[in-house]
C-alpha cells in the first residue's frame, strides 16, 4: 500500500518511519525541506497512486483547514483523507464538507502515543464510514501497537467521533498527571520522613493499583532530575482539556477532577510550584513537549 503523509514533525516523522518499517510505502510532505520527500502537496498527489489515501498530521486550527483546502484542489473524486491531528471534533464537519464537495472521502483519527509511538505503536480512535475504515485498515494496523487490534484501535463512530474520543482521553490524562504531580509535591514536602522520592515512585511500578505508563514516565523524569530543578513549573495546555470541560457543561456531566487539573495549569502560570514542575516533566517525557527552563 502507498499513502501520502502531510506533516513530518515530532509525531508525523515517527509515524512515517513506523509505517515504512511495517511495509507501507509513504510519500511525505512538510514545509521543512530537510525532512520532506516532495516539494509541494500537488507533487505528493502526483506521487501517490489513486485512489489515494492521504494522512494529515499538522497543528490543529487554521493550518489544518488550509491543508484540507489544498487537498481539495489536489486530489480526485474517490480519494480518502484521514485527519490525525488534535483538532476539535466540531472542525471535522467543516473539513468533511470542504472535501465532500469534490467527492473526496474524509475520516478523523485521534492518535495517542507521543514521541514513543514509533517504537511502541499508537493508540488510534477513528471516526468515519465503515467502508473507509476497512480501506485504511492496513495503515491502522501498521501504526497501532502489536497484539489484538481492539487493544490499540477502535472505530468509534461517524466523522467527528475519533477526535471526540481523543478529547476525552486527553481530559482523563490531564487529571491523572495532576494526581501524580500532587503526590510528588507532598512526598517532597516531607523530606524529613521520605528520603527517596524517586525510589518511592519506582516501587509503585509493579504490583500496585497506580502502575501505568504515566507512572513509568514519572520515574524516568525523576531519575533525570530528582528535584526537577531544571524545569520551570509553567505548564501549557493544548486545548483538549478545555474542550472536554465545555462538553461536560453542555451535557450536564460533572467533571470535577478534569476541571481541577486544568485550573491547576492556569495556576502554574502565576506561581512556580513543584506539582506543576512534575506535570511539565511528564508532558516532556510522553510527548516531547517543550519545557520552560528554570
Amino acid at each position: 500500500m502507498h499513502i501520502g503523509l502531510i506533516g513530518l514533525g515530532r509525531m508525523g516523522g515517527n509515524m512515517r518511519a513506523r509505517l515504512r518499517d511495517n511495509g507501507i510505502t509513504v510519500t511525505g510532505y512538510d514545509p521543512n525541506p530537510a525532512v520532506t520527500d516532495v516539494p509541494t502537496i500537488a507533487e505528493l498527489a502526483q506521487a501517490v497512486p489513486g485512489p489515494r489515501v492521504v494522512w494529515v498530521m499538522v497543528p490543529a486550527g487554521e493550518i489544518t483547514t488550509g491543508v484540507i483546502r489544498d487537498l481539495a484542489d489536489a486530489l480526485d473524486e474517490g480519494d480518502l483523507v484521514i485527519e490525525g491531528g488534535n483538532s476539535k471534533f466540531t472542525d471535522d464537519a467543516v473539513h468533511a464538507g470542504i472535501l465532500t464537495e469534490k467527492g473526496i472521502r474524509y475520516m478523523d483519527a485521534g492518535v495517542s502515543g507521543g514521541v514513543w509511538g514509533k517504537e511502541n505503536g499508537y493508540g488510534l480512535m477513528v471516526g468515519g464510514d465503515a467502508a473507509d475504515v476497512e480501506r485504511a485498515l492496513p495503515v491502522f494496523d501498521a501504526l497501532r501497537p502489536e497484539g489484538p487490534r481492539e487493544e490499540g484501535f477502535v472505530h468509534v463512530g461517524p466523522v467527528g467521533s475519533g477526535h471526540y474520543a481523543k478529547m476525552v482521553h486527553n481530559g482523563i490524562e490531564y487529571a491523572m498527571m495532576q494526581a501524580f504531580a500532587e503526590g510528588y509535591e507532598l512526598l517532597e514536602k516531607r523530606s524529613d520522613l521520605i528520603h527517596d522520592v524517586t525510589g518511592t515512585f519506582a516501587a509503585w511500578q509493579r504490583g500496585t493499583v497506580v502502575r501505568s505508563w504515566l507512572l513509568d514516565l514519572m520515574v524516568l523524569a525523576l531519575k533525570d532530575d530528582p528535584k526537577l530543578a531544571e524545569i520551570s513549573g509553567y505548564v501549557e495546555d493544548s486545548g483538549e482539556g478545555r474542550w472536554t470541560i465545555e462538553e461536560g457543561i453542555n451535557n450536564a456531566v460533572p467533571l470535577p477532577a478534569i476541571t481541577a487539573s486544568i485550573f491547576a495549569r492556569f495556576v502554574s502560570r502565576q506561581d512556580d510550584s513543584p506539582a506543576m514542575k512534575a506535570v511539565a516533566a511528564l508532558r516532556n517525557q510522553f510527548g516531547g513537549h517543550a519545557v520552560h527552563k528554570a
